[in-house]
């Protein structure tokens, strides 16, 4: 009994098979093994041929069933059976999908396989099941085929070891680089983008005839990837670094165009999209997007791809602008996308990242390799039939006694050895004397073998000088290179922009023109022009914003919102800002506080501003000048240049004396006739080119002389046009227009001349203009009313005169300030403003 007890304890097998071993170690030695399997054996593609087995099987295997491009087509069924059966035990579906793409002209920019029927859609959908389609090969991979009966390439077993299948093909295509491959093994993963064949071929020839060619020399033939769907690659940035390294990030975006309708309706025309984005898909989440509100200005997206192309509609809103709406949908929408470049494959075997020289250099070692292997082949096979013409020659020049001999023989066995021995021929040469027929004897094909001989003894010495040079070998690649390009080369269908980089902010915001606002108290906004309605002079006005009782609208800007903004604070300090970060407001909306968007320090106020294009142009900024003026009337010239570099809180732009602060900044061209009026009623008029250009904390120089201490100046202009007038206004409503001429000429720094008539009528000159009959005018009182009128309703007339009533104020208001905008034509005129009291005359200038 406890013998028996013993032996159920001890669990240890009489045979002694199981071996103890760690499951950590065990599980890290299968998945290497199985990561191998899947890098070397199905995820990445050959560098030689650019293909994985699948690929190379499915082609193998139509080859092989005889369906070539000039056969006709068989059922997809029974090449899928047949690769299966032969070379690739796994399942149907990866057979079929693989022979479809290598069909499908938008996934391949040179399509392999010539398919019949449903195989499938750029939208996504699916391909007609295999037993509907039919398949042939294309004639591109009968030339990715050829010479492969030469033993070009090494030979292994099939899954089975009862046929033998190709370990590479002795491609002519350079198909790694023209068609591209993706994949994702273990670890690692590939995706190579396709290319024009012309210009990979152009790149390969120049390699060889240059093996120390760099990336850069290059790209000059092969200038980026050339995807099937055509579209327009963003930028070298991506392809440069795809190129010198292997790695790259490739913007890739839709081909569009803004057409206008006969409705004058703008719409975008979408004809090609982005590599590998699926048209359908992308339709769909655009218009998720548009309900959204994520993207606005569409009213509607039509598809109209047919069989001649792809197009797609956008219609655009009447109030949006296309160009606004083409950005945005680059940056929500697949029509703009990248292709992550990681061009890793497979080395004798083992995965390497490669840049484009690799690329080239492999696949010029790989088809060296095969020209040696096939001239070989061929030198072999021409020896071998020179060897049997010989030996007819031989029986030939010796007939009678060759006829004799065999016609002695008792067996074909005895004629072969009696010919061997008489005529020193080898059993090879014998069995082709005796196989040969009778109407061989005859002289005229006795001369057919010896022009046939002659000429394979051409063949073996030429044969024999190609594997003797090297140079003649690589003469021998470029011509078939230059072969394939003249059979198969064909137009680019992506195109190269160099504006490439993330899209900066003003792409998606429309180049409106606007009004910016800027109240006494430094509140800040942006408003169409369009909303403010043009009155008639005389009339009460709208109202302009809904400010405090102590606060009422001092600036207007006209601008676009595009422009850079430069504000000049009463403390001579500059700082910058684009048009379109003020925030957008209606026309009675209070606005945003100027401190709250840029650094400006509380107890300074925005008293001037200066609208630029942009600030990198460098002959725009060298050829331009800010001219500044503070109220005590001193006058400063700096170049634009100065202040072309924005800083956060700003920059000194002139140093102002104690008691004084700046009133005014101009933006002039060097030439202007620079004019200055003060509040007593008189101006000055001089050439800017009397004021030299100062260093940015210079001071300046007087330009006008005050009338007494309580006076000041109330506002500079600079004139370039001739055409042009200068309006006046004074604070109780009071303005004319008179020519630039009235003004004379004087020395800057003098007392000036009288420019209106000022009495307790008109009040003190409040603003200075120079206007033409192209221009409005936007009037704004202390109480917050604006009014738009024409600049043309006012007649020019004397310099000395009291002008005429441009706007009825209520009691105790005044103007507070004057700017000028275009005319605007589609800006409906209010009829219905309230006219001027009848009891004033407001059309009458007092003279002086």
């Amino acid at each position: 009994m406890a013998d028996e007890t013993e032996n159920e304890n001890n669990l240890v097998p009489a045979n002694d098979r199981i071996i103890p071993i760690n499951i950590e170690d065990e599980m890290k030695s299968a998945y290497i093994d199985y990561s191998m399997s899947v890098i070397v054996s199905r995820a990445l593609p050959d560098v030689r041929d650019g293909m994985k087995p699948v690929h190379r099987r499915v082609l193998y295997g139509m080859l092989d069933l005889g369906v070539t491009s000039n056969k006709p087509y068989k059922k997809s069924a029974r090449i899928v059976g047949d690769v299966l059966g032969k070379y690739h035990p796994h399942g149907d579906s990866s057979v079929y999908g693989t022979m479809v793409r290598m069909a499908q002209d938008w996934s391949m920019r040179y399509t392999l396989v010539d398919g019949q029927g449903n195989f499938g859609s750029v939208d996504g959908d699916s391909p007609a099941a295999m037993r509907y389609t039919e398949a042939r090969l294309q004639k591109i991979a009968e030339d990715m085929l050829a010479d492969i009966n030469k033993e070009t390439v090494d030979f292994q077993l099939n899954f089975d070891d009862t046929l033998h299948e190709p370990t590479v093909l002795p491609t002519r295509i350079p198909n790694l680089l023209v068609n591209g491959a993706s994949g994702i093994a273990v670890g690692m993963a590939t995706n190579m983008a396709p290319h024009n064949l012309s210009e990979v071929i152009d790149g390969t020839v120049a390699y060889i005839d240059n093996r120390d060619i760099e990336i850069p020399e290059l790209m000059q033939y092969i200038k980026g990837p050339d995807f099937p769907t055509g579209g327009i690659i963003y930028g070298y940035k991506g392809l440069q670094s795809a190129f010198e390294t292997g790695r790259g990030s490739i913007i890739m975006r839709a081909k569009a165009e803004i057409e206008v309708t006969k409705n004058d309706r703008e719409q975008i025309i979408v004809t090609e999209i982005p590599y590998q984005v699926n048209k359908s898909t992308m339709i769909e989440r655009t218009a998720e997007l548009v309900n959204e509100k994520k993207i606005e200005g569409i009213s509607s997206i039509r598809d109209e791809s047919d069989r001649e192309g792809l197009r797609i509609v956008y219609d655009i809103k009447r109030d949006a602008n296309a160009s606004v709406v083409l950005n945005n949908l680059f940056k929500y929408t697949a029509l703009q996308s990248s292709f992550s470049v990681n061009n890793i494959a497979l080395v004798h075997g083992r995965p390497m990242m490669l840049n484009l020289k690799d690329l080239i250099h492999h696949f010029v070692e790989h088809r060296h390799e095969v020209v040696i292997r096939r001239t070989k082949f061929e030198l072999a096979e021409a020896e071998k039939r020179a060897h049997i013409l010989e030996g007819l020659l031989i029986a030939l020049d010796h007939i009678e006694e060759v006829i004799k001999l065999i016609r002695a023989s008792n067996t074909p066995d005895e004629a072969r050895t009696g010919l061997m021995e008489k005529f020193g021929l080898s059993d090879i040469q014998a069995r082709a004397i005796l196989d040969m027929t009778l109407r061989r004897l005859t002289g005229l094909e006795r001369d057919k073998i010896k022009e046939e001989y002659a000429e394979l003894m051409k063949t073996i010495e030429y044969l024999k000088s190609i594997l003797a040079d090297e140079s003649l070998r690589m003469s021998i690649i470029k011509d078939e290179l230059l072969e394939v390009k003249e059979k198969y080369g064909d137009e680019r269908r992506s195109q190269i922009v160099h504006s490439a980089g993330d899209m900066s902010m003003e792409d998606f915001i429309d180049d409106e023109e606007i009004v910016i606002t800027i109240s006494h108290e430094g509140y800040v906004k942006r408003t169409p022009l369009s909303e403010y309605r043009l009155q008639n002079r005389g009339g009460k006005g709208a109202l302009g914003s809904n400010t405090k009782e102590s606060d009422f609208t001092e600036h207007i800007i006209t601008a676009t919102a595009h422009n850079y903004l430069l504000f000049f604070t009463d403390a001579g300090r500059c700082f910058w800002l684009r048009a379109f970060e003020i925030p957008e407001g209606s026309r009675v909306s209070r606005g945003r506080a100027l401190q709250n968007i840029i650094n400006i320090p509380k107890e300074e106020k925005v008293k001037a501003y200066i609208k630029v294009k942009n600030l990198k142009d460098q002959e725009y900024l060298e050829n331009n000048f800010i001219i500044m003026c503070t109220k005590r009337g001193t006058i400063k010239k700096t170049s634009l240049e100065a202040y072309s570099r924005p800083r956060a809180n700003g920059i000194n732009a002139i140093n102002i004396h104690e008691g004084d602060q700046l009133i005014e900044a101009n933006l002039t061209n060097g030439e202007s006739e620079i004019v200055i009026a003060l509040r007593s009623g008189r101006a000055i008029r001089f050439n800017e080119s009397t004021v030299r250009p100062m260093g940015r904390t210079a001071a300046g120089v007087r330009g006008i002389r005050l009338a007494h201490d309580q006076d000041e100046v109330i506002g500079m202009i600079s004139v370039n046009d001739s055409a042009s007038t200068i309006l006046v206004v004074s604070e109780n409503g009071y303005g004319k227009r008179t020519d630039l001429e009235d003004y004379r000429i004087t020395n800057r720094g003098g007392k000036g001349v009288k420019t209106i008539n000022i009495t307790e009528k008109t009040g003190k000159l409040v603003a200075i203009k120079d206007v033409t009959d192209q221009d409005d005018l936007m009037i704004i009182n202390k109480s917050s009313i604006v009014i738009r009128i024409s600049v043309q309703e006012l007649r020019v007339m004397g310099r000395a005169t009291q002008g005429v009533k441009l706007i009825n104020l209520n009691k105790n208001d005044q103007i507070a300030s004057v700017a000028k905008v275009e005319k605007d034509e589609d800006v409906e005129e209010d009829t219905q403003s309230d006219v001027a009291d009848a009891g004033e005359e407001s059309g009458t200038p007092t003279e002086d």
